[in-house]
């Protein structure tokens, strides 16, 4: 029996439900973009674009750059859209649309965050690159996979000693990046650190408007942590999710953001579009170099 209607929806012309993509829309390298107007800054680049679509902030573009194949899809912001976004990314490859049914021989895509990020050490200015050598989950949605297999206990047993961190809250989770991804994108020019990957933008990644916070010291804390001589190099939404669910499913992920503000000592790009230009640039040569 292949998988029910309610739990892997199609639209009436056989698309995956979120991303309206059928399987010969997208390439076997993707690059994952929050912003959907983040697209065409990257397929600007392109020699063709053979294929586009959009339903809701998920917008999709196909074509390639130097002879190689790219598929550039925005995911908008956090946690809950990455879900969706490698659920159906990963059906389009490896489940036959008709029958329903998971296919025999499994396909593995490369997928590549280009986002933006702000920096929590003092030594990762403004206007740099980070590549996230791990995925720090702080939001809990990893929790809803039987997820074992890909987590680093040890680590995790040491932010929670040193953060305090209180049980209510989910469990955090530390997830590696694809180490085959990582050494086709690193260079002297590129930070590395531990991406923590919070579920929203305000309280959980520790600011304050009009509402008070539940542990007010945390990000200090979270700021200072070391293991082995790992630290938290920056904070955003998407890397942990997008981490996590690729080791479950068997994509190769990595992530890579431009950081455009410093939390640690207060300041903010005063060119932030230059620095996710440079990155674009960076990733599209990258790309093509092996």
């Amino acid at each position: 029996m292949g998988i029910k209607e309610s739990e892997l929806i199609l639209n009436p012309d056989g698309s995956v439900y979120h991303l309206n993509l059928k399987p010969e829309n997208i390439a076997d390298t993707i690059l994952l973009v929050g912003d959907q107007d983040r697209v065409k800054r990257i397929t600007k680049h392109f020699d063709t674009i053979d294929f586009e679509t959009q339903k809701r902030e998920f917008k999709t573009q196909t074509g390639t750059y130097k002879g190689k194949k790219i598929t550039v899809l925005s995911t908008g912001i956090g946690p809950d859209n990455i879900d969706i976004v490698l659920n159906e990314l990963d059906a389009l490859v490896n489940i036959d649309l008709t029958t329903r049914k998971c296919k025999e021989d499994l396909k593995s895509l490369k997928i590549i965050r280009v986002g933006t990020s702000g920096s929590l050490q003092e030594d990762i200015p403004v206007d740099s690159f980070v590549l996230s050598s791990h995925g720090l989950d702080l939001n809990g949605m990893l929790h809803f996979y039987q997820i074992d297999d890909i987590c680093y206990t040890k680590i995790e047993d040491a932010f929670i000693e040193h953060t305090n961190w209180k049980p209510k809250k989910a469990r955090p989770i530390i997830v590696k990046n694809s180490s085959i991804l990582e050494k086709q994108f690193e260079s002297d020019a590129v930070f590395k650190g531990v991406t923590a990957t919070a579920g929203g933008f305000y309280g959980p990644q520790g600011r304050v408007l009009r509402l008070p916070l539940e542990d007010e010291t945390l990000n200090e804390r979270i700021d200072c942590f070391s293991y082995q001589g790992i630290k938290i190099s920056n904070f955003e939404m998407e890397t942990s999710v997008i981490y996590g669910l690729s080791k479950l499913l068997g994509h190769h992920a990595l992530s890579l953001n431009a950081i455009i503000a410093n939390r640690a000592n207060g300041t903010f790009s005063t060119n932030p579009g230059k620095v996710v230009d440079d990155l674009i640039v960076y990733t599209l040569d990258k790309l093509i170099e092996n």
